[in-house]
């Protein structure tokens, strides 16, 4: 496969503690790869200062651009991210879960393949409560949706264009995982799980508790509802 451009979309919420360091060693691994890429920093709903670091980094870098809104949403900085790619390889990631390196490793297998999604397995969680509760969903979207893939929401998730399918996408929150993977299986795309094995966050906390864990259950069926329902 011939890549003319990488955009890698980076949703950033309430993340200015750490996004600058992290673009940085982003763009410093990437400018070895033999293709040039593209930085779509996309700051959704922050109340920190995340927007004016991004402004700056947009300033200094010339791979960064970013794109702002006032809304906030996994789903929608995704959405907007793509959206604005201007790339042929596409690529969304969670910016405080990935490191450099396991960025670069999944761009280099999609770059060698040919219309094949790759996305990440994290084999690594945080605490024994964080694995039941990513087995749970992770079962639950298997059998809802007849999925044969494993960690629904472990991002980097990368893609060619050409997957036109995937580029229209429309929730605006963490279901947006399920619904890409569920694109993947109705549209036939082959996909590529590549395990990775790094856990650290580099920052912040997590917006995932209890309450936003039971609504991720919640909504995945109600996801199940309504595409059942587009279809009968």
């Amino acid at each position: 496969m011939t890549t003319s451009l990488i955009s890698v979309v980076l949703p950033v919420y309430n993340q200015a503690d750490h996004v600058e360091p992290l673009v940085r060693e982003y763009e410093a691994v990437l400018a070895r790869l033999p293709m040039p890429y593209e930085l779509i920093v996309v700051v959704n709903g922050s109340t920190d200062e995340s927007l004016q670091v991004c402004r700056s980094l947009e300033e200094q870098l010339d791979s960064v651009r970013v794109v702002h809104s006032e809304l906030g949403g996994w789903g929608r900085a995704v959405r907007l991210g793509l959206e604005a790619a201007r790339g042929d390889l596409l690529c969304y990631t969670n910016l405080a879960r990935t490191t450099p390196e396991d960025l670069t490793l999944l761009l280099l297998y999609a770059a060698v393949q040919e219309n094949v999604v790759v996305k990440a397995n994290r084999k690594i969680r945080d605490s024994a409560i964080r694995r039941i509760a990513s087995l749970l969903y992770n079962l639950e979207c298997r059998a809802l949706f007849d999925l044969s893939y494993w960690d629904v929401n472990g991002t980097p998730k990368v893609f060619p264009r050409t997957l036109d399918k995937l580029m229209k996408l429309s929730c605006d929150d963490d279901l947006i995982d399920v619904e890409f993977n569920v694109v993947c299986r109705r549209e036939e795309y082959r996909m590529l799980e590549v395990p990775i094995f790094s856990h650290r966050r580099h920052g912040g906390r997590s917006t995932t508790g209890y309450f936003s864990a039971a609504k991720l259950y919640w909504g995945a069926i109600e996801l199940w509802r309504s595409l059942r329902n587009a279809t009968s």
